[in-house]
């Protein structure tokens, strides 16, 4: 019976683990997977606001009241809550983010020195020093530029050789920073066309403006006097031995001139006192040094004064004036003065600037310009710059930025010439260029201009083009392909082109030289490429529209992508090379640019046509731009993000309100999110143009206009929003508020989905200022992108 009780054990034993399987299978629950981290609910109190005929209600007005303990404290609490939730949101990403800072990292362009700029004997540059967070000023002489260079060591300063000292240390930021509480920014910074001394301003953090200080550059010593605090501009006069300045007001309006003697015990003279609160003052010296011109400015006039620099306290003198504001910039050249303005001819806006020119002395009141150049549509003139014995252009044809120079003094003409009759000579450049910065050109005596290109397939190059010869040297440029940087300390990779070969060079020519002499750009459009289209927009306006994106990775209607925006202040897009965008491009991105109405390079009409109460034209330009990419394949459906920065965050964030299932993410940058509120009641100092480019809510038109476009008064209900990273700073134009307002009530009003998350992104930092905090939050905003993409 035993054998047969455990035959028939054994017989069905085999079967119990299946049929337990079986029962725990039926049984066993699954663990739920974390539930997504809930967004911040910040208490709401509805305040009620009324202008003209509207009335609203604003239930996060609370936020913006800095000097209510309660509401700060409120603040407080809700910023350490956001705070924990994008750590929360964004915590599977670390090791993307850690993946990705260190690609970026890795392409940072650590330059031991910026390029030297030559003035008169000297070299000067900034180089940083091992392990310093700050970089030095130094100068040294021209004529010891190869001892220099041939130093193992050159940071030493020192020829052990020729036992000669060759470096002259002039402002270490590490020791400003220790002045200024931990923190060096510098924003002004003159040396006095005799050499001896250093005027600067430094920003002081805890008091939040720029302090002026002079140091003596023979005994390293700061000046007893002058020492200004809200300082905003300043200028050298008397060759040295008199420094202008201007002081701004407590709304941060520039509104007096003083002008001080180095090493006088006397008090600083008050040259102008402007007391109208609309009105705004600002000053340089022409760049001989014979005059410092005063520009005076508001949204109804602008005149031009000037002071002779030999003897600064002679008077001011009238020599332009003009109804509206306008751009005005006076120069002077042998006994001529020439006028740089944008202002408006006969009574009738113009569409671009133009040059004037008048003799010195002139005796008629008022003053008789006579135009320079002709109008030329097809080569219409963006900026100029002078020195003895040329002048230089940036020209726009079409959307094609060029650089040419006409030998000075120009021929005695009364009337104006075109100036292809000049026969000026055009500088080579690469390719698809998307802006070009003049440089610091202090030296007037110098036929050497140095200039920064700038191309979406290029990392900025700082070239040097000597205008007498017409050799040309990249100074300064990072090389991407073989991981290194230009070397500088005096050494440049030279690109020399015989003068004779650029003397009227024709575009067939010029194409012949960038054939031969591409590597010599380390241009990266083999890799990557660069597309211009036009636009339609729902008027029928043709938009420009930058389209790259890499070769290697292009697939059609497969692609994420990224699209740009700005728009406003007639600024220029930028669209240079940025190496952080790199990590996109090679996991298959699309980057796109939309020159949208409101922003710069196409006249001022284009300006015009996308501010005040035509603001919306803009934010329609960037729909369509966006349309078009997903329409024509360039990036799939539902998988475009936005980006703006500042004013671009307006209208990106005002394009999602318009449009929220166009886009699956937005990345908005200390963004101006709520317009109505910041320009009726500005907490922080607005200028004229604030409200030349957004409207004055006291106008019925323009409060109309502003209310129909502003992010914040504008946020859908019961719709899906896309996901958004907003990032804003407690050093910032735009207050944190404006971004923690938005971010409360596009939750509170739009469909909850945790995929589409709103984040806020706060840093105590100016960002801008330190390159490890620039990768990591590049970093943070790229694996964002990513995760929304893939979610």
């Amino acid at each position: 019976m035993r054998h047969l009780l455990t035959t028939t054990f054994h017989r069905h034993n085999h079967r119990l683990p299946a049929i337990l399987h079986h029962l725990l299978i039926r049984h066993y629950r699954a663990p739920k997977p974390p539930a997504p981290p809930k967004p911040p609910k910040p208490p709401q109190k509805p305040q009620s606001f009324t202008l003209h005929d509207a009335t609203w209600e604003d239930p996060y007005s609370w936020m913006s009241h800095l000097n209510d303990k309660v509401a700060m404290r409120h603040m407080d609490i809700y910023m350490e809550q956001e705070e924990k939730y994008i750590e929360a949101v964004m915590s599977d990403t670390e090791k993307l983010q850690s993946k990705l800072q260190s690609e970026m990292a890795s392409r940072l362009h650590f330059d031991l020195s910026t390029s030297p700029i030559r003035w008169g004997p000297w070299l000067y540059y900034k180089r940083v020093e091992a392990g310093k967070q700050y970089p030095v000023l130094c100068r040294r002489l021209a004529s010891l530029n190869e001892q220099f260079i041939s130093n193992k060591d050159p940071s030493g300063g020192f020829d052990f050789v020729s036992g000669k000292k060759i470096e002259q240390k002039l402002v270490d930021y590490n020791l400003e920073a220790e002045r200024f509480g931990g923190y060096a920014y510098e924003e002004l910074s003159e040396v006095s066309p005799d050499h001896k001394f250093l005027a600067y301003t430094m920003y002081d953090k805890d008091n939040d403006y720029f302090r002026l200080s002079v140091r003596n550059l023979n005994s390293g010593a700061l000046c007893s006097k002058p020492q200004a605090d809200r300082v905003s501009n300043l200028a050298w006069a008397k060759d040295g031995q008199a420094l202008l300045y201007v002081v701004t007001d407590q709304h941060k309006r520039p509104c007096r001139i003083y002008c001080s003697m180095i090493g006088s015990t006397e008090e600083d003279v008050l040259l102008l006192d402007e007391p109208a609160e609309n009105v705004y003052v600002n000053l340089r010296h022409t760049k001989d040094f014979h005059f410092v011109t005063v520009n005076t400015f508001s949204t109804t006039f602008s005149k031009v004064f000037l002071i002779n620099a030999a003897d600064p306290l002679s008077g001011i003198t009238l020599v332009w004036e003009c109804e509206a504001q306008a751009h005005c910039i006076v120069e002077h050249h042998q006994g001529y003065l020439y006028l740089f303005t944008d202002a408006a001819k006969g009574g009738q806006m113009v569409d671009h600037h133009y040059l004037l020119r008048c003799p010195v002395n002139a005796s008629s009141c008022p003053r008789i310009w006579e135009r320079v150049f002709d109008d030329d549509r097809d080569m219409v003139i963006e900026d100029v710059d002078f020195c003895n014995t040329h002048l230089t252009l940036i020209i726009r044809e079409n959307c094609s930025f060029r650089i040419c120079s006409v030998p000075l003094p120009m021929p005695a003409r009364k009337e104006a010439v075109r100036l292809k009759e000049l026969n000026p000579i055009f500088l080579p450049l690469p390719d698809h260029v998307s802006q070009i910065w003049p440089g610091p050109n202090y030296d007037y005596y110098s036929s050497t201009m140095r200039f920064t290109i700038s191309s979406p397939v290029m990392p900025d190059a700082v070239v040097d083009y000597e205008l007498s010869s017409g050799n040309w040297n990249i100074v300064q440029q990072q090389n991407l392909l073989y991981e290194r940087t230009r070397i500088l300390y005096g050494t440049t990779s030279s690109g020399g082109i015989a003068n004779g070969s650029l003397n009227n060079l024709k575009s067939d020519f010029l194409n012949e030289i960038k054939s031969e002499d591409d590597n010599l750009w380390n241009c990266l459009s083999e890799f990557y490429a660069c597309e211009q289209y036009d636009v339609s927009s729902y008027d029928g306006v043709m938009v420009p529209l930058t389209i790259l994106y890499s070769r290697k990775n292009k697939n059609k209607n497969q692609n994420p992508g990224l699209l740009h925006g700005h728009g406003a202040y007639g600024e220029l897009l930028d669209k240079r090379w940025r190496s952080d965008l790199k990590s996109l491009l090679d996991r298959g991105w699309v980057i796109a640019y939309a020159d949208v109405r409101g922003g710069g390079g196409h006249g001022k009409a284009w300006h015009h046509n996308g501010r005040q109460h035509k603001k919306l034209n803009s934010i329609k330009d960037f729909v369509s731009c966006a349309k078009f990419l997903v329409e024509n394949e360039f990036v799939q459906e539902n998988k475009l993000a936005g980006w703006g920065y500042s004013a671009g965050g307006l209208l990106v964030a005002a394009a999602i309100n318009s449009c929220p299932d166009l886009f699956r993410a937005a990345i908005l940058k200390v963004p101006f999110l709520d317009a109505t509120s910041t320009l009726l009641n500005p907490i922080l100092p607005l200028t004229a143009a604030d409200y030349e480019e957004f409207g004055y809510p006291g106008d019925i038109d323009d409060f109309h206009a502003i209310m129909k476009y502003c992010p914040y008064a504008n946020i859908q209900k019961d719709v899906l929003y896309p996901a958004v990273l907003i990032t804003s700073s407690f050093n910032t134009r735009f207050g944190v508020w404006e971004a923690a307002k938005w971010a409360a009530r596009v939750r509170e009003h739009a469909i909850y989905d945790p995929k589409r998350p709103i984040l806020l992104n706060l840093t105590t930092d100016i960002v801008e200022e330190n390159r490890y905090l620039q990768c990591k939050e590049s970093a943070l905003e790229t694996a964002f992108l990513i995760k929304m993409m893939e979610s």
